[in-house]
């Protein structure tokens, strides 16, 4: 029998037909009779018939002058528009929210840094997804900005490249490199009476030469990695400094891939699968990267539809050697690794000794094994990294523990340190950073102790804040590995020295955490990976019987609607 074609479906044909290659969904806003006061409005911005016919592509921005991370992206953005207008699609620059960890670091301010992530991926996802976008170009510049756009491109899946606004130089001062992390852990050398004021001030001065995210194998640099490693970033692109004028022709690159990935049908759920996952976990552990990623990568795996769990990453790193001499457990920073190889010369070594997925797709619309294929690889200079076959660990940089203290797990960074097989000491509970601040201003920390700063976790904090200012203090005192931190919040990437972050459940739901008193002897095995309070079950279940829960510090506002949607850290601090 046959059927009469439907006249609108003829006309959707039709219209199909003379689209542009790669107009997925902005046709919407620009086809036909009834979008004329659509198109009216684009010609008022300047659009012609061209224009309006060409695939839109949004170009979201992170430029601020917020923080010195995001403060040289305008440049990038303008080159990443030039890219994509000269392959023949319209870019629509828009911004979104950063904010600075550096400067709220210590302070209340702090809570609001995780809270920012799940911002910026709404806000990108938002425009995106309103104004009917065929793709996406995220830049971007600081911790939490940089986990915020991915998580945006993952959950939109529209074709899309993401490009990181680059690393810091490094400063110098008494012919050392030094750094942002260098600063803080001045602060303590201060306290502690090792320096004195003027010293302090030259190293404030000198460590942060102009724009770019910190310079070590921290939070912004491992994501950047990771934007590589997951195929999201064109190659070399995670180490290039913000100032080099390579940054600039990378970014117009970008332009053009976005459009080659709306022509070639290449979507992120085509790039994020689960091997490219775990070629992200094993580059990370293999660097030294910051324990933030176990917060970063599970959140983004979790907007592409996959499961990435503590447990994944920890067996990952027990397979995965350590390569790279990183900041700030080591001695480099991404500058001194760009001038190297960069990042691809990492996943070279790992993809020959056969621990990467080299099959997995890539915004190049090569695979991984094809975008690497032309590196050359030289083992006569390994000083910053070293070979598969003599590296500088057998296992990689992350670990993660569970026990009766954290049934959900919790994260330590070996990377760079000597812990031993196991560690024990008693107990100094805190509930709050500052209370810790104030104790190690007063000197009471002492060698040996286990220190335990709880109700700082995503719902305790709210927002899960940072410590760089306690961690660096401690390596400032000289008590970076003589003392081990233990708490539900989590860590600045350039923290180093003895500590346990992400401890789950948090104390403020429950968690065992929130029962350990001061005195209690807590053991770290780092043979069975386990973190235990040194009570019997019967005395831990009576303290968690008598335990009450905290009002909320927040009900309103950002923070209180985070602290009502935003789930355990374990499963990414994630808020849907």
């Amino acid at each position: 029998m046959t059927t009469t074609q439907d006249p609108t479906e003829k006309l959707a044909e039709r219209r199909a037909e003379k689209r542009a290659p790669g107009k997925w969904r902005s046709w919407e806003t620009t086809e036909g009779v009834v979008r004329a006061p659509h198109r009216s409005m684009m010609r008022a911005m300047g659009l012609n018939d061209d224009d309006i016919n060409a695939p839109f592509v949004g170009v979201a921005s992170t430029h601020n002058e917020v923080t010195p991370c995001n403060a040289g992206i305008k440049p990038l953005v303008d080159q990443i528009k030039v890219g994509v207008k000269a392959a023949t699609g319209t870019p629509f620059e828009f911004g979104t929210i950063t904010v600075s960890d550096a400067i709220s670091m210590g302070t209340e301010g702090m809570k609001g840094s995780l809270v920012s992530r799940e911002i910026i991926a709404d806000s990108i996802e938002t425009v995106c997804f309103a104004e009917r976008y065929d793709g996406l170009v995220a830049v971007a510049g600081c911790d939490k900005s940089l986990p915020g756009a991915m998580m945006a491109i993952a959950r939109l899946n529209i074709p899309a490249v993401f490009v990181y606004g680059g690393s810091i130089l490094p400063g110098t001062w008494r012919g050392e490199t030094i750094q942002i992390q260098s600063v803080f852990e001045a602060v303590g050398r201060r306290q502690s009476g090792e320096i004195d004021d003027a010293e302090l001030r030259a190293i404030e001065t000198h460590a942060c030469p102009g724009p770019g995210a910190c310079g070590g194998m921290f939070t912004a640099n491992t994501m950047s990695s990771i934007g590589e490693a997951l195929g999201l970033s064109l190659p070399g692109s995670a180490s290039e400094p913000a100032v080099d004028q390579r940054k600039l022709e990378s970014s117009r690159r970008a332009g053009h891939a976005v459009m080659n990935l709306l022509r070639n049908n290449i979507k992120p759920s085509d790039i994020l699968t689960r091997k490219a996952f775990e070629n992200a976990v094993t580059l990370v552990v293999a660097m030294g990267g910051s324990t933030n990623t176990a917060l970063h990568l599970p959140a983004i795996a979790q907007e592409a539809g996959i499961d990435l769990t503590l447990e994944d990453i920890h067996e990952i790193s027990m397979r995965t050697p350590l390569l790279a001499d990183m900041k700030p457990g080591g001695k480099h920073v991404m500058f001194d690794l760009d001038k190297v190889g960069g990042v691809p010369l990492v996943m070279k070594r790992l993809l020959d000794a056969g621990l990467l997925h080299g099959d997995c797709l890539t915004v190049t619309g090569k695979t991984v094994a094809e975008n690497l294929a032309e590196i050359e690889v030289h083992d006569s200079d390994t000083t910053i990294v070293a070979t598969v076959d003599k590296p500088l660990s057998k296992t990689g940089g992350l670990v993660v523990l569970h026990g009766n203290m954290a049934p959900d797990g919790c994260v330590l960074k070996v990377a760079g340190h000597q812990f031993g097989h196991s560690f024990s000491g008693k107990a100094k509970v805190f509930d709050q950073e500052e209370q810790v601040m104030e104790a190690l201003q007063r000197r009471e920390i002492k060698e040996g102790d286990v220190i335990i700063i709880r109700y700082e976790g995503p719902k305790g904090g709210p927002g899960m804040r940072e410590m760089l200012s306690v961690t660096a203090a401690l390596v400032g005192q000289g008590l970076g590995e003589k003392v081990f931190l233990i708490t539900d919040g989590r860590f600045s990437g350039a923290s180093h020295g003895s500590m346990i972050g992400h401890v789950g459940p948090e104390a403020a739901v429950g968690g065992p955490i929130g029962a350990v008193e001061s005195g209690d002897t807590v053991e770290i095995n780092l043979d069975k990976f386990e973190l235990n309070v040194q009570i019997s079950d019967d005395e831990l279940k009576a303290r968690m019987d008598r335990w009450q829960p905290k009002p909320p510090l927040y009900d309103r506002g950002t923070l209180g609607k985070y602290i009502k949607l935003v789930q355990p850290a374990a499963k990414g601090a994630v808020t849907g």
